[in-house]
């Protein structure tokens, strides 16, 4: 499978972080719904920097896997 980034993340509009991101501005990823090639998730710190796209079932399993817990701390 292709890897497939996008040089400038913030070329792009409609980010978005989790509900369980902090005010403080934190280290937070944001990701952004309805891209015809998946999930683009990017580092907040860095809105103008590369996203990685992931395909959108993949993505839906790792994020059920964390809602699950299977990511222990």
């Amino acid at each position: 499978m292709p890897e497939l980034t996008i040089p400038d993340a913030g070329s792009l509009n409609g980010w978005r972080k989790s509900s369980h991101s902090g005010p403080d501005g934190g280290s937070c990823v944001e990701v952004l719904d309805g891209h015809p090639s998946g999930v683009p998730v990017r580092d907040s710190k860095d809105p103008h920097g590369p996203a990685l796209v992931f395909p959108t079932d993949s993505w839906s399993t790792f994020v059920a896997a964390v809602k699950r817990g299977d990511f222990p701390a």
